[in-house]
């Protein structure tokens, strides 16, 4: 009955999701393989290779699942890996850095129709969720063709956790067709499991985050990036993930930052690129110089005190390297946060508003080991920065403490490819002694 329900809305409301998806400029693209359309090179049924299919929703779960691929590749060389997203920044994040070992295709629409379709084309032997965005036709679709389906770095935020509650009985029909939930922390798992998820199935992990490598830059690249970012010894503040309602914010810190630290230098990353002409339009209206990445790279030097926006895809990461502090955003709104272990892995303050519910694990455990402190406001987040600045030997202490952070929390990567490499070798699954073993070494279980 929940799923003749579910069928039932689904249908009724399509003329809008379709209206809605051709309403927004960056979804246009992605529609016809939405519908099951796919690239005819390798759409086929001919295709015999068998197919490991991971689904990263967008930016933040590719940027999770890329360490996960490439050991799925290095193990299984012989598999074909598609990874599906929704969003063009998730497109674009798996075709930079997954070229070469992955495919990217659009997660189709969940119409039983065009689910059973796209499972035909792509002939799954695994089907791998990141994080949590599960879709009742897919998997039951996948159930019914005996794909194993496993929900990976696995998470659920407190809205996420309420508003499944509301559709439990539909949850727990969803749930048994999961061979298992791979859980970042002990309350993903405590969640998950009284949303329905049989108890036996539910492995807590932890957070595939921690395993990002640095990214990868030669001296020579990390040496041009900053001569294109800072003169002299100008220093660099970053904000990184930043949404409406808080670049204001991180702007009037700037301006009130920047009065006793003239040589600071405020690079803004805004978490959707297509806001980039906002954002800059904002910044000049409070009288500040406001220069973008891409206008750099064409030779234009600017001195002084300056806003540099981020309008180029990829780089966040990288440019968190010459930061002296950080703002990661999605926190200072109730989005609830974004990567606070970009800036961690490379030694930096971090710092982070009041909505952390997406990474609350990771924001707790730096604020205990100090590597990381909450603001409440763009006021606070100035008298956070200013302290930061003056104090070097605590602006180091923190830097470390947060790399230190990054560090002991290792290992979900490893405990979650033990699972896979049972499933895909047709090897018992993990016992119950083994899931126990998993979940002591969950992060959320240290001290």
């Amino acid at each position: 009955m929940a799923y003749f329900l579910y069928n039932v809305l689904l249908i009724l409301a399509s003329p809008i999701i379709l209206l809605i998806l051709l309403a927004k400029k960056r979804c246009r693209r992605g529609i016809p393989q939405r519908l099951g359309w796919y690239p005819r090179d390798r759409a086929d049924s001919t295709v015999t290779t068998a197919t490991i299919w991971v689904h990263a929703v967008s930016l933040g779960e590719v940027v999770a699942a890329v360490p996960l691929v490439r050991n799925i590749h290095a193990r299984y060389p012989d598999r074909r890996i598609i990874v599906t997203t929704v969003t063009e920044t998730g497109r674009e994040a798996v075709e930079q850095r997954l070229a070469g070992i992955a495919e990217h295709r659009y997660m189709p629409l969940d119409f039983p129709w065009v689910v059973a379709a796209v499972i035909r084309i792509f002939q799954p032997s695994l089907f791998l969720c990141v994080e949590t965005e599960l879709w009742p036709n897919l998997l039951r679709a996948l159930a019914r063709r005996g794909v194993p389906v496993l929900l990976v770095n696995g998470r659920l935020s407190s809205q996420s956790y309420r508003g499944y509650r509301f559709i439990r009985p539909l949850m727990q029909q969803m749930l048994a067709s999961v061979t298992h939930c791979l859980m970042q922390s002990r309350r993903d798992a405590e969640r998950i499991t009284a949303l329905g998820a049989p108890a036996e199935r539910v492995i807590c992990t932890g957070n595939i985050k921690f395993d990002q490598p640095l990214p990868y830059l030669q001296d020579t690249d990390a040496d041009s990036l900053r001569a294109l970012l800072l003169a002299g010894q100008e220093d660099l503040l970053v904000a990184g993930s930043t949404h409406p309602g808080e670049e204001d914010q991180v702007l009037a810190c700037y301006q009130r930052v920047v009065q006793q630290h003239p040589t600071l230098v405020l690079l803004i990353a805004p978490r959707h690129i297509e806001r980039v002409g906002q954002l800059e339009a904002a910044a000049k209206a409070r009288g500040l110089i406001v220069v973008r990445r891409s206008v750099l790279a064409t030779g234009v030097s600017v001195q002084g005190p300056r806003v540099v926006i981020l309008d180029t895809r990829g780089e966040l990461a990288a440019v968190y390297r010459d930061a002296v502090v950080a703002f990661v955003g999605g926190t200072l709104v109730p989005v609830g946060g974004h990567n606070l272990l970009e800036p961690a892995m490379w030694g930096k303050p971090v710092l982070f508003g009041p909505y952390t519910d997406h990474c609350a694990d990771i924001a707790d455990l730096l604020i205990r080991a100090g590597g990381g402190r909450r603001v409440q406001n763009g006021e606070d987040l100035a008298t956070q920065v200013v302290a930061i600045l003056c104090d070097q030997t605590e602006r180091e202490r923190m830097g470390e403490a947060g790399r230190q952070v990054v560090l002991e929390n290792r290992g979900a990567l490893n405990r979650t490819m033990t699972v896979i490499e049972r499933v895909l070798d047709s090897r018992p699954c993990a016992s119950d002694r083994q899931a126990k073993t998993l979940t002591m070494n969950c992060m959320a279980e240290k001290s």
